[in-house]
């Protein structure tokens, strides 16, 4: 004896729908994408604040760089505790210096030293 056996499939199988966005869906979409980013830079830009009170100033005195100064050897000068590093930094930050870069006769502001 013999078994046959049927399978219930459909004769055809339709492909699965394709999303598609018209211009105005596109357009829907691009506005969200904006507004979405622009919450986010307004919920993290609120965790920096300004205060009332004004800084305390760094008091600071005019150099004039020398021939064959470098700003290790300006800072190496200035730094009392030894860390020339951090005084390379604060000089590059009083100076708005993008580099260590110097050239002769450029004016800087350096930490008044006591």
């Amino acid at each position: 004896m013999s078994t046959i056996s049927i399978h219930a499939t459909p004769a055809f199988t339709r492909p699965a729908p394709q999303l598609r966005l018209t211009r105005r869906g596109r357009l829907v979409v691009f506005v969200a994408a904006m507004l979405a980013v622009l919450a986010i830079a307004i919920a993290f830009g609120a965790s920096s604040m300004a205060t009332n009170e004004a800084g305390v100033p760094q008091e600071t005195e005019m150099i004039m760089v020398g021939q064959g100064e470098t700003l290790w050897d300006i800072s190496s000068d200035l730094a009392t505790d030894g860390d020339v590093r951090a005084m390379m930094h604060t000089i590059e930050e009083l100076n708005a210096l993008d580099s260590s870069m110097l050239l002769v006769g450029q004016e800087l502001y350096v930490p008044a030293i006591d």
